[in-house]
């Protein structure tokens, strides 16, 4: 049952998210929040997930209204997971941004049973094409355009490796689009689910695009790994997809992994056994998104 079906103290205007468990990819997250705005805002954007009566969940987490003492007249909200408050406390008007960064901790702290990359991670004709860069390369902007021009989005922030097999799990969560990246997706995809926009965050204005339904929906299908490209966006570069060596794939990719040195052989092993099995890529794009998503495309296309 979907989320937005099944959240029925929402949808009665309820003034409180009273312990909804919800599931993302293998992981199941279980909210409460007294933020009488947020609920209406959640069953929007969260509306396609998979929704759950379980007692069990891997995070329960508390989205909660936070007063501070010197600062009575600045609303506040904290963080907590379990008992636990990560985070200082973040204004109260980015509530969804906050939550977002939440989530990311609770799995980037807690999920070492994966090797975890950070990168865009999304699939085509069974294949999946691995996006690993640091922040503003354009990685979250190239993801978001792809997975809305037919590839399944796994994540754009979680690239989980099973060491077993090197297979990908799926982790498609909503996709913070930021700065001026926002209103050039606006004209790519008119028609996109998006939230709200923050402009007041600490990475400056941050807006939230809702993957497509059916990626939400295959969130339980395992991918194969097939390319790994490293992006990078530069203003007014040419576009450029250049084949690189193995070795400097492998050296490139380890910098971009949340715990390769934290879980040492098997680390390594699930690295080395990915790369072999990708052929590797670095991407230049200086402007034309539509172009940069043609240019990926044909890895792809050439398979069929």
């Amino acid at each position: 049952m979907k989320f937005a079906e099944a959240a029925h103290a929402v949808q009665r205007g309820y003034s409180c998210i009273n312990g909804l468990c919800f599931r993302i990819g293998p992981f199941h997250f279980r909210l409460h929040s007294d933020l009488s705005e947020f609920t209406e805002l959640i069953r929007r954007m969260y509306a396609d997930y998979a929704w759950s009566v379980s007692e069990f969940a891997d995070f329960h987490i508390d989205l909660v209204r936070h007063a501070h003492w010197l600062r009575p007249w600045q609303p506040q909200v904290q963080f907590f997971v379990g008992d636990k408050a990560p985070f200082q406390p973040f204004p109260r008007d980015t509530a969804l941004p906050f939550l977002e960064w939440g989530l990311n901790w609770c799995v980037a702290t807690h999920a070492h049973h994966y090797l975890m990359l950070h990168a865009g991670v999304i699939e085509k004709n069974n294949q999946t094409l691995i996006l690993p860069a640091w922040p503003g390369s354009g990685k979250s902007t190239l993801t978001a355009a792809l997975c809305q021009r037919g590839w399944r989005l796994l994540s754009d922030e979680f690239g989980l490796v099973r060491p077993q097999d090197g297979l990908l799990a799926p982790f498609p969560r909503l996709i913070p689009l930021k700065n001026e990246s926002i209103a050039v997706f606006r004209d790519f995809a008119p028609n996109a689910v998006m939230g709200p926009e923050y402009p007041k965050t600490r990475k400056g204005t941050v807006c939230h695009l809702r993957p497509p339904t059916d990626s939400i929906e295959r969130d339980q299908e395992l991918a194969k790994p097939r390319w790994i490209v490293f992006p990078e966006y530069r203003k007014g570069v040419a576009m450029n997809l250049c084949p690189i060596e193995k070795t400097q794939a492998f050296v490139m990719l380890s910098g971009h992994s949340f715990n390769y040195d934290l879980i040492g052989l098997r680390g390594f092993r699930a690295l080395a056994n990915l790369i072999d099995t990708c052929d590797c890529y670095t991407f230049e794009y200086g402007g034309d998104l539509e172009q940069a998503v043609v240019q990926l495309n044909t890895l792809a296309d050439d398979l069929i």
